[in-house]
């Protein structure tokens, strides 16, 4: 592989643009940019997720998802292309199924938090959704194919489900929502 980044500071950007992989240049405020963003955050906190001690096929599931992350940043740099596949897709419908099985059935919702890994696994769920919501936005105007919407979608559902399994295995349980809980 060639180097891709042979040089960091170019200071193409310092006017307020940025290159797409298509070599198009538009400025740093436009949908597409804004959903770039979003999704190296949501990578960037699996990466941080990652840094804790977590159960081998949680960080199996999450390595493989960073590299999926990474294929739909591709996709987003290139207007027109699509680099998510349902293979993609079907092994994170795969791994909300095998994680869910052994998980007892939510009777409460339940409170972002637990343990630290799952606490950062719900921080991961919301960036996730606000990616997929700057992407929906981005479909209505036909620029994003629908499949990385549906991965978006999928895979906060992974990372609720994945909270939850890292509660259990740092021996505690979801933290269930009391309503109307008085403090104290």
């Amino acid at each position: 592989m060639a180097n891709r980044l042979s040089k960091i500071v170019t200071r193409t950007g310092d006017d307020g643009s940025t290159g797409l992989a298509s070599g198009e240049r538009i400025t740093k405020d436009q949908p597409r940019i804004a959903a770039m963003g979003d999704v190296d955050e949501l990578n960037s906190n699996l990466g941080l997720l990652l840094s804790e001690k977590l159960p081998p096929a949680v960080r199996e599931a999450l390595a493989a998802v960073q590299h999926d992350l990474f294929d739909l940043g591709g996709e987003l740099s290139l207007p027109g292309h699509a680099l998510v596949t349902e293979s993609q897709l079907a092994r994170i419908d795969a791994l909300i199924g095998q994680f869910n099985a052994d998980l007892p059935p939510l009777r409460e919702f339940i409170l972002p938090g637990g343990s630290r890994a799952a606490a950062l696994a719900h921080v991961a769920r919301t960036v996730c959704r606000r990616a997929e919501r700057t992407l929906v936005s981005m479909r209505q105007n036909g620029d994003v194919h629908a499949l990385p919407l549906q991965y978006l979608n999928r895979l906060s559902d992974l990372l609720f489900v994945l909270a939850r399994v890292l509660n259990r295995a740092d021996g505690g349980n979801d933290v269930l929502w009391q309503q109307g809980r008085k403090p104290g």
